[in-house]
């Protein structure tokens, strides 16, 4: 009996992480870290858990995203689906309709990574492999077709790709055991949010000093003192022997960031992040040329829409450090295509994380990527956020400051079925209790 879908189910699940200022930065002040988390059914009983990231308001809108689009998925056979993953994606990207409010970007883009990244999940849950080592496994052949190269063949093409891979096969088994034994950098960014108060930045500085992380990053962008006296503060704790990033999320003007990081560059930091608007290729160009000099790289990708953004962004060199995110872009087949060009373009992937699932997902892209792809991590990291990973069944590891290799099979994004009793909006029981104690308004429809 073939295997078929039988289902799609979505669900809003979102966490108050506005209370405590968790996860602000100067264009987020009070978000509340969320997700629309999608669930793939089939008429064996195997299931796929998959999930975008969202801050809260507006999750609704990318639930029902979900919704339009599964009538693509339900009835499927998952094995034909698998067998033409590429032309299956391009499928769900460019239906003839719902692509008119994309396309391949916004709302339909993070609902297609949600129903991709489900489906990875239960390819990987069917091959009983966690989805690092189900790429590992895949032959060249087998990844490249699952990529969707119209709009990129003008900086890679399957060939290419392919002979990519095949260059980088000697050696995996070892880099795996390396793996194993050691895991992969991270960074925090824990100690950085914006809201966060001077003593609260020295207490988290400390903490994840002691637990051997040497990268921190630090929200910056709404005011230049306060930058000033923030960054001072997290070289106080951290010392100069260790990376500093800054994150600006999108706030400033070309020129403004080009002066404002002028001002911190005595700060020595790694990166600025998000300079200016995502959107903004030649903007993010001029930033990164007139940096470069001081040492500072430029970093973006987190909202970068598509691959199409980041091929523009990697031909007009205008960023030294490629940040994909795991539920921004189209999943995993859209991500594997962004890893492949920004390998020929010699840019070091960083990935972002820290969102709900976003760590637990994207430390299989980037420990595939060095099995199978770069086999460095010389110049990459992981970003790595406490928060939310006591709700999933497999949360991250993380040792020494490094990611350890997941074991169990699948994407590790299966929420556990208590949090989504109790963080499912707007009548999960937290979220009841809450609006009963007056700490967050019940919405009105």
């Amino acid at each position: 009996m073939a295997l078929l879908i039988t289902d799609v189910d979505v669900k809003d699940i979102r966490f108050p992480t506005s209370l405590l200022a968790d996860g602000s930065d100067a264009m987020h002040t009070d978000p509340d870290y969320s997700c629309a988390y999608v669930t793939i059914k089939t008429n064996k009983g195997i299931e796929g858990y998959g999930l975008t990231f969202t801050l809260g308001r507006g999750t609704e809108i990318v639930v029902q995203a979900c919704k339009s689009m599964s009538y693509l998925v339900k009835n499927q056979n998952v094995t034909e689906i698998f067998e033409n993953f590429g032309s299956f994606w391009r499928k769900l990207t460019s239906e003839s309709q719902l692509r008119w409010i994309g396309p391949e970007k916004g709302v339909t883009h993070l609902a297609t990574a949600a129903i991709v990244n489900a489906l990875w999940d239960l390819w990987a849950r069917i091959e009983n492999k966690p989805v690092w080592q189900l790429l590992v496994d895949l032959t060249p052949e087998q990844l490249v077709s699952t990529i969707d190269f119209r709009y990129i063949t003008d900086v890679i093409t399957k060939e290419e790709a392919i002979k990519l891979l095949k260059d980088n096969e000697k050696g995996k088994k070892e880099r795996v055991e390396l793996l194993r034994k050691n895991g992969y950098p991270a960074y925090t960014t824990q100690v950085g949010w914006l809201g966060y108060s001077d003593h609260k930045v020295q207490e988290l500085c400390a903490k994840f000093l002691a637990l051997g992380f040497t990268s921190f990053k630090a929200k910056v962008g709404q005011n230049l003192k306060d930058d000033i006296k923030r960054c001072q503060l997290i070289r106080d704790a951290i010392g100069y022997e260790n990376k500093l990033m800054l994150d600006a999320n999108q706030i400033w003007d070309v020129n403004e960031a080009i002066e404002w990081m002028k001002q911190l560059m005595k700060f020595k930091p790694v990166w600025i992040e998000e300079p200016t608007s995502p959107d903004d290729v030649l903007g993010h160009a001029i930033i990164a040329n007139e940096l470069r000099p001081h040492g500072i790289g430029v970093a973006t990708g987190e909202m970068c829409a598509n691959r199409v953004m980041f091929k523009q962004l990697l031909q007009a060199k205008a960023i030294d450090y490629c940040q994909i995110d795991s539920a921004r872009i189209g999943g995993i087949n859209e991500i594997l295509a962004v890893y492949l060009m920004a390998k020929k373009r010699g840019v070091p992937v960083c990935p972002h994380a820290g969102g709900v699932g976003l760590c637990e997902m994207v430390q299989h892209l980037q420990m595939w990527d060095f099995i199978s792809l770069t086999g460095s991590t010389e110049n990459r990291v992981i970003e790595y956020v406490d928060q939310q990973h006591e709700h999933f069944e497999h949360p991250v590891r993380v040792q020494n400051a490094c990611y350890m290799p997941p074991t169990a099979p699948g994407y590790s994004t299966k929420l556990k079925q208590d949090c989504i009793t109790k963080y499912s909006y707007p009548s999960g029981q937290q979220w009841t209790d809450m609006y009963e104690k007056g700490i967050f308004q019940k919405p009105s429809n």
